[in-house]
C-alpha cells in the first residue's frame, strides 16, 4: 500500500480537522489556479460560452481528506486538486475551489449559480440527477471510524447495530447505515442512531469527544486518517452482506450551465491518456476505480 503521500496530507490535515470547529468547515481563501484558457485544448470547444468567457470553472469544496486538505496556508492540496489539473488541460481553462460547508449549501450554491460544479465525494441518485447533470468516475464503500482505544468494544461488525454513527447529512454514509440497520434487524439486533452533522470535521469531533461511537465515511477517508494517526483510529468496512453495495460517486453540475458534454469529455479524456490511473494509484485508489466515466447512469434511457 502507497500510504506516504496520504499520511503527509493527513497529517497537515489533522490539526484543522481535530482542533477546528465542530460547526464549519475552516475557513480559507479562494483558490485560483491562474493562466489564460487554451483554445486549443481538446475539450475547449464543448464549454458553454459563458466558461469561455469567465475563463475559469468555480468548484465547491470542503475539507474532507484526503478528497481536499486545506492546509494551514490556505493551500488546497489532495485527490480533488489533481484530478482538477489534469482535467484542467482537457478543459483548457483553469478551475477555483471555492470553499463552503455542508453539502445541502454546495448543493444549493450550484442551483443559484455562485457554483459550476461540486466533486464530492457525493453519490448520485435518480433524485439528483433530476436537478444536476452527474459525471460518475470513482465507486465507494463506507467505513465506519472508531478511537483504537475502544476496539475491544467496537471492532465487531454487530458493534455498529445500536450504536450512535456520526455522518454528514444528505451523505453517501446517511443511506448506507440505513441499509445497515435493515442487517442489524435480521440478526435481531437494534438499529444504529445516525447523527447528521454538516461536515466530515464534525464526526471525527464527535467521535474524540464521545458524542458518537462512529463516524461513517468513505473508505478512503478512513484510511487517510488511520494512516496518519495509526495508535489512534480504527475503521470497520461495510460488506454487500451488510447492505453497502457500491455506490457510484459522481461531479455535480447544476443542468442549466450545460457545463456536462464538456466535462465527460475531459474525464474521458484523461482515462484514456492514462492520467485517471496514475493519479488513482499514487493516492491508493486504485479498488474504487471505474473503467470508464459515465454521464447520468441512474437516469440514462
Amino acid at each position: 500500500m502507497k500510504l506516504s503521500k496520504l499520511a503527509l496530507a493527513a497529517s497537515a490535515a489533522l490539526t484543522a480537522l481535530l482542533l477546528g470547529s465542530c460547526s464549519s468547515s475552516p475557513a480559507a481563501p479562494e483558490q485560483p489556479e491562474g493562466g489564460e484558457a487554451d483554445a486549443q485544448a481538446p475539450a475547449y470547444d464543448l464549454l458553454p460560452q459563458e466558461i469561455k468567457d469567465e475563463g475559469v470553472i468555480t468548484i465547491a469544496g470542503d475539507t474532507h481528506p484526503p478528497y481536499r486538505t486545506i492546509e494551514e496556508g490556505g493551500e488546497i492540496t489532495g485527490i480533488d486538486p489533481d484530478i482538477q489539473k489534469a482535467l484542467s488541460e482537457q478543459l483548457g481553462v483553469p478551475f477555483e475551489i471555492s470553499t463552503s460547508s455542508g453539502l445541502d449549501a454546495m448543493l444549493s450554491g450550484m442551483l443559484s449559480g455562485r457554483y459550476d460544479a461540486f466533486n464530492g465525494p457525493v453519490r448520485t441518485t435518480e433524485e439528483r440527477e433530476a436537478e444536476f447533470d452527474a459525471v460518475v468516475w470513482m465507486t465507494t464503500r463506507t467505513s465506519y471510524v472508531y478511537l483504537a482505544e475502544r476496539s475491544d468494544e467496537l471492532s465487531d461488525p454487530e458493534a455498529v447495530c445500536g450504536a450512535r454513527v456520526a455522518g454528514v447529512t444528505g451523505s453517501v454514509t446517511e443511506s448506507q447505515l440505513a441499509r445497515y440497520a435493515e442487517w442489524c434487524a435480521q440478526q435481531g439486533l437494534e438499529a444504529p442512531e445516525f447523527v447528521g452533522l454538516e461536515d466530515t470535521n464534525s464526526t471525527y469531533l464527535a467521535v474524540n469527544s464521545d458524542r458518537a461511537d462512529y463516524a461513517g465515511t468513505t473508505q478512503t477517508a478512513a484510511m487517510d486518517l488511520q494512516s496518519a494517526k495509526p495508535d489512534t483510529y480504527e475503521f470497520v468496512v461495510q460488506s454487500d452482506e451488510q447492505g453497502a453495495g457500491i455506490d457510484q460517486l459522481a461531479m455535480f453540475m447544476p443542468k442549466d450551465n450545460e457545463l456536462a458534454p464538456a466535462m465527460l469529455a475531459a474525464f474521458q479524456g484523461i482515462f484514456d491518456n492514462g492520467e485517471y490511473e496514475r493519479i488513482m494509484t499514487e493516492w491508493n485508489l486504485t479498488d474504487v476505480m471505474v473503467e470508464e466515466p459515465v454521464l447520468n447512469p441512474m437516469t440514462a434511457g
